[in-house]
C-alpha cells in the first residue's frame, strides 16, 4: 500500500507540473475510440433501428455489452502492460504505472482548457470564446453570451472537479492504476452514451446508471474537500459552500453532479446551471446557488483555485489513511 501511494503521489504531481502533453498517446482517447467502434458494431451485428422506440430491448441490451465490452478491455490492457514491466523488475513496473495514473488525471488539463475560454473572452471576443468552451461542455455553445461563457466554464471546472480528478484519485489510491482505468471507462462511456436523447435514452442507460453508482461516494468525498478548500481560499465563502451544498446538491437528474458544483456555486457566491440546448434541444434546468453578485471573467481563475487546492487536499487524506491502515 505504501507502494501505491507513492506511485499515486507522484503521478497528481506530473499531473500538476505537466498535464497532458500532445505528444504523448492517450489511454481515455483510445478507451474513446473503442466505445465509438463497439457502439457502430453492436447497432451493425444486431441491426438496431435508430427510432427513440424502436428496438428498445436491443439497445437496453446492447448498452449492457458495450459497458461488459469496454471495462473489460480497459482493465485487461493495461493489466497485461503491468505484468510485463513487472517481468522487467520491480521499480520499472512501479514507474509504467505512475505514468499510467498520470494519465488519468485531469487536473492542468482542465486548468489550461478553461484557461483558454477566459483568454478568449479576455482578449479575442465571443466567437473564440464560444469556440473554446464548446472543447470542454456537451451543451451547444453557438448562441452563449459572455455570461453564459463563463457560466458554462466554471460549472465544467466545479463538476469535474469530481469527476477529472477526484474520483480517478480515490479509485486508485483504492485499487491502484486498473481501478482508475476502470472508473476512466466507464466515466467516458456516461460521456459518450450516457444522455437521455432519442439516440442514447435506451442504449446509454447501462452506463449511465453504471456511472452514478461509481461516482456516488466520490462526489461527495470530493464536496466535502471542496468546502475545506473555500475556508482556506481568499474570497471564497466557506459557510455560504455549506448552505448551498445542503440546498441544491440534488438538483442534477443525476445523484452526483450537483455535488461539487453546489459548493462551488456557493463559495463563490455566484447562480449556476439552468436552462441549456443540447444538440439543438432544450433540456429545462433547475439552478444551483443564489445570485448574490452577477458571475465574471475572474470566477475562472477562482474555480480553477479551488479544484487545484481540493485535489491536493484529496490527495492528503488518502495517503493520510494508507498510511494509517497499513500501520494496523
Amino acid at each position: 500500500m505504501l507502494e501505491r501511494a507513492g506511485v499515486i503521489t507522484v503521478a497528481f504531481l506530473l499531473d500538476m507540473l505537466l498535464g497532458d502533453p500532445q505528444f504523448m498517446w492517450h489511454p481515455v482517447r483510445a478507451i474513446g475510440k473503442l466505445i465509438e467502434y463497439t457502439e457502430k458494431l453492436l447497432y451493425r451485428l444486431l441491426r438496431i433501428k435508430t427510432g427513440r422506440e424502436e428496438d428498445r430491448t436491443k439497445k437496453i441490451i446492447s448498452g449492457v455489452v458495450l459497458v461488459l465490452v469496454v471495462t473489460l478491455v480497459s482493465v485487461a490492457v493495461p493489466g497485461v502492460i503491468l505484468f510485463a514491466a513487472g517481468r522487467v523488475n520491480r521499480y520499472f513496473k512501479l514507474g509504467v504505472e505512475a505514468v499510467m495514473c498520470y494519465q488519468l488525471l485531469a487536473m492542468k488539463s482542465l486548468k489550461d482548457e478553461s484557461m483558454k475560454v477566459y483568454k478568449a473572452l479576455r482578449y479575442n471576443g465571443m466567437d473564440d470564446a464560444r469556440q473554446a468552451v464548446s472543447m470542454i461542455v456537451g451543451r451547444d455553445t453557438e448562441s452563449l453570451d459572455e455570461n453564459g461563457v463563463t457560466k458554462a466554464a466554471v460549472e465544467t471546472i466545479a463538476e469535474n472537479t469530481s469527476d477529472g480528478v477526484g474520483a480517478p484519485l480515490m479509485f486508485m489510491l483504492a485499487f491502484g492504476a486498473l481501478g482508475g482505468y476502470f472508473y476512466k471507462a466507464v466515466n467516458t462511456m456516461d460521456s459518450m452514451v450516457g444522455y437521455r436523447n432519442d439516440k442514447y435514452v435506451y442504449f446509454g442507460r447501462a452506463a449511465a446508471r453504471m456511472d452514478d453508482v461509481l461516482n456516488f461516494i466520490p462526489s461527495r468525498v470530493a464536496a466535502v474537500c471542496m468546502i475545506l478548500a473555500a475556508g482556506f481560499l481568499p474570497g471564497m465563502n466557506m459557510g455560504n459552500a455549506i448552505r448551498i451544498f445542503r440546498r441544491d446538491r440534488y438538483k442534477h437528474k443525476s445523484p452526483n453532479s450537483a455535488q461539487t458544483e453546489a459548493v462551488c456555486a456557493g463559495a463563490l457566491g455566484v447562480l449556476l446551471a439552468g436552462n441549456a440546448y443540447y444538440f439543438g434541444t432544450l433540456y429545462e434546468k433547475p439552478t444551483i446557488g443564489d445570485a448574490t453578485r452577477e458571475i465574471e471573467i475572474e470566477d475562472i481563475k477562482r474555480a480553477n483555485r479551488l479544484l487545484y487546492l481540493t485535489s491536493i487536499i484529496a490527495l492528503v487524506f488518502g495517503i493520510a489513511i494508507i498510511l494509517v491502515l497499513s500501520m494496523l
